[in-house]
């Protein structure tokens, strides 16, 4: 028994000695293993680049183009041999259809800058370039003419500057402010134009800037070249200046100066300053009634004297339906020429007849928003011969010119215009 029970304990001993060895071992083994590799360092976050300044915005370019053609047939009852309605102005041929003219155009915007040209072709833009300068050139200038602009109705670009309400400049070829009527039909109460639209200048070139004071109220200051001159024909220049003051469909009124050196060099009434002053008004009584009023003064001192001008012209629109207008106008014009025993100034209207006068009736049907008929009756009287009769003496050569007959002439005109 005894030798048994010490076998155990001495069992017990040597597996309580092999236990502490392991565990010491483990202990040891745990001590002297290797350290555990470190963990990959996170990968690093891509630099936030620095921000760049916006490149500035450029203004939005807007072009709006836009054109209109014009054709008539007339009818004069003087019967003119030479198929010419003389003074008439943009509506001159007998017993003819005209195209009289075709326009198209485009006006662009981009922001303060801005331009606008108008091209033309037809029997107008002959007529309305007869005032221009015939000016030669050289070996290596062009000469300049009528020829050379008249299929140019208005060109010019525009900077609009940042003061206050804002100042517009605009530089190039202009539509002459001057008077109540325009050269587009569309535009005008009457297909005809009136004496006085026909008697004063037709456009200017230079450079002008307006300014609108108010939402009504604006002014505009000009330099042109001077009085229906793309080349100017001496070295002065001209000045106009107006005042406009405007109630959409209400009134419109402008009161306009236009003044400068408009003869030619060695002209024989020399180099004086010519003055001229136009006022225009319309009042819209009710949306069926609108009249309106044109009156202008001018004068020139010369050599000779002084040449005056009084002219004025009265009209009146209804609206007896709708799309359907009824139109009246009245217009007369003095001339005045500077004489004395030095002798006279030459006449710059009418040939030196001293007054002309005009009265006229139009029916306006306009079936769609863009396209106007005309029935025009008109009636054109003179103080001396200024009209063309039935046999019309001459050939119409500068050796042999027609000579007018008649005070009087009357005419009866269908004329139809489209525009977009």
């Amino acid at each position: 028994m005894f030798t048994l029970a010490h076998t155990r304990r001495s069992r017990v001993s040597q597996g309580s000695f092999l236990f502490a060895v392991l565990l010491s071992s483990a202990a040891h083994a745990q001590e002297v293993a290797p350290p555990a590799a470190p963990a990959p360092p996170a990968p690093a976050e891509p630099a936030t680049p620095a921000p760049q300044p916006a490149a500035p915005a450029l203004p939005s370019v807007k072009i709006t183009p836009f054109g209109y053609v014009e054709g008539y047939f007339a009818y004069n009852f003087n019967r003119p041999s030479n198929g010419i309605t003389n003074f008439r102005g943009f509506d001159n041929r007998h017993d003819s259809f005209t195209l009289s003219n075709a326009a198209l155009g485009a006006n662009l915007e981009a922001g303060p800058l801005g331009a606008r040209i108008v091209m033309q072709i037809g029997s107008t833009p002959s007529t309305y370039y007869l005032g221009e300068p015939s000016l030669p050139g050289s070996g290596s200038v062009n000469a300049s003419g009528p020829e050379l602009w008249k299929y140019l109705q208005e060109a010019y670009v525009s900077y609009k500057a940042p003061v206050g309400r804002g100042l517009q400049f605009q530089l190039g070829l202009f539509a002459s402010p001057i008077g109540y009527e325009v050269l587009a039909v569309k535009d005008n109460w009457n297909w005809s134009r009136s004496n006085l639209f026909f008697g004063l200048p037709f456009y200017h070139a230079g450079l002008r800037a307006t300014y609108e004071w108010t939402n009504e109220l604006s002014s505009t200051i000009a330099v042109f070249n001077g009085w229906n001159n793309v080349v100017d024909n001496n070295e002065e220049k001209s000045l106009q200046a107006n005042v406009t003051y405007k109630l959409p469909d209400k009134l419109l009124v402008q009161l306009l100066y236009f003044g400068g050196i408009e003869r030619s060099s060695g002209a024989p009434e020399g180099r004086y300053w010519r003055h001229h002053v136009d006022a225009i008004a319309q009042y819209d009584a009710t949306p069926w009634l609108s009249v309106a009023g044109q009156a202008d003064y001018g004068w020139e001192p010369n050599r000779f004297g002084t040449a005056r001008w009084v002219a004025g012209a009265l009209y009146a629109r209804v609206k007896p339906m709708n799309r359907v207008y009824v139109a009246l106008r009245g217009d007369r014009f003095h001339e005045h020429l500077a004489t004395s025993s030095a002798g006279s100034s030459s006449p710059l209207f009418w040939g030196g007849v001293e007054w002309v006068s005009s009265t006229t009736a139009t029916l306006d049907i306009r079936p769609h928003d863009q396209l106007s008929l005309r029935l025009e009756y008109r009636r054109d009287m003179a103080d001396a011969p200024l009209f063309y009769g039935r046999h019309v003496q001459g050939d119409g050569s500068a050796a042999n010119p027609y000579v007018a007959s008649e005070d009087t002439q009357d005419t009866v005109l269908f004329g139809a215009t489209a525009w977009f």
